[in-house]
């Protein structure tokens, strides 16, 4: 660990590292890993769990008074009142892992009164530490980031996820997928969010976009992004994303164009921009992935979390 790092993010690196080691074991042999379906097409395996666990202990070892929000136990650890709240996704990219697919991460961020102010992504499988301190830029492998310099649509790569459970809007996706693949010079879907805006910080990619994310996607990818020099918001470019499940991240050049391409895609467009799309045939204010998300709330609230566990 660096001297010249923040404490925080130290402790942080120190526990994606330790998941990262149970992670790499299990990898060996991933046919003899317990995999369960917490809903159709979303699975959790023994190793998010393990992963989980050794995070939150390095974390509250270090800091107990913190609180801890995190996709496999959401609030049930650390304090519930506490202003520090670590938001964990202890491995972003399931789907991937469990078929040996090797683009998976684990996914750390610390918020201070609801402002993400430390960030790790660390991807076990390349060993490369993605990190950021708010202020003090972004990351990787303590080289410095930017996002890419790209200002010219037709010459940029896209990340994205597709909708994976049953009755989400598919006809309302690929609508907006035709419309920025059109655009774009070519369009990619790695399925770890996480790991999407670590490479847009690092200008691997120009721009990401996906909805139905949970906070623990986006949160330490956010801060990545915005560090490196990029923007992050929702569809229409709005800055407080972090709950409304969905997330568009780019360099600046880029994202100003992605917000015209997709912004009548948002649930949040105004009425005319639907309207549009209503005589189109595609209704995105009536998606079932915001059907379900309401749904879903109750469940949510007694896991102390507002958001549907993502598959990834």
């Amino acid at each position: 660990m660096s001297t010249n790092l923040h404490p925080m993010l130290n402790v942080a690196i120190k526990a994606a590292r330790a998941a990262g080691a149970i992670i790499n074991r299990a990898a060996l042999d991933v046919e003899a890993v317990r995999v369960s379906q917490k809903q159709l097409n979303d699975f959790v395996t023994e190793v998010d769990v393990a992963s989980e666990r050794a995070i939150i202990e390095t974390l509250l070892t270090a800091y107990p008074q913190h609180g801890i929000l995190a996709e496999e136990s959401g609030r049930e650890h650390g304090s519930k009142t506490s202003e520090f709240v670590w938001i964990i996704d202890p491995l972003d990219g399931t789907t991937n892992f469990i078929h040996g697919f090797p683009v998976y991460c684990i996914s750390i961020a610390l918020s201070v009164r609801g402002k993400i102010e430390q960030a790790v992504i660390y991807d076990p499988t390349r060993n490369d530490l993605f990190t950021a301190t708010k202020g003090r830029g972004a990351f990787l492998n303590e080289r410095r980031i930017r996002v890419s310099k790209r200002t010219r649509m037709a010459e940029c790569l896209i990340s994205t996820g597709f909708p994976f459970r049953p009755g989400d809007n598919f006809q309302n996706y690929l609508a907006l997928m035709g419309d920025v693949m059109q655009r774009a010079a070519g369009v990619r879907r790695p399925g770890a969010a996480a790991l999407d805006l670590a490479y847009v910080a690092a200008g691997f990619t120009d721009a990401f976009f996906e909805t139905g994310l949970s906070i623990w996607d986006v949160a330490a990818g956010s801060l990545l992004v915005t560090e490196a020099g990029g923007l992050v918001g929702n569809f229409t470019g709005e800055a407080d994303f972090l709950e409304q499940r969905e997330c568009l991240a780019g360099n600046p050049r880029i994202y100003g164009q992605m917000v015209s391409i997709i912004s009548k895609y948002s649930k949040f467009a105004p009425a005319g921009e639907k309207a549009a799309l209503r005589q189109a045939g595609i209704d995105a204010d009536n998606s079932p992935v915001v059907e379900a998300a309401a749904a879903d709330a109750p469940a949510a609230e007694s896991a102390d979390a507002s958001d549907t566990p993502k598959q990834d």
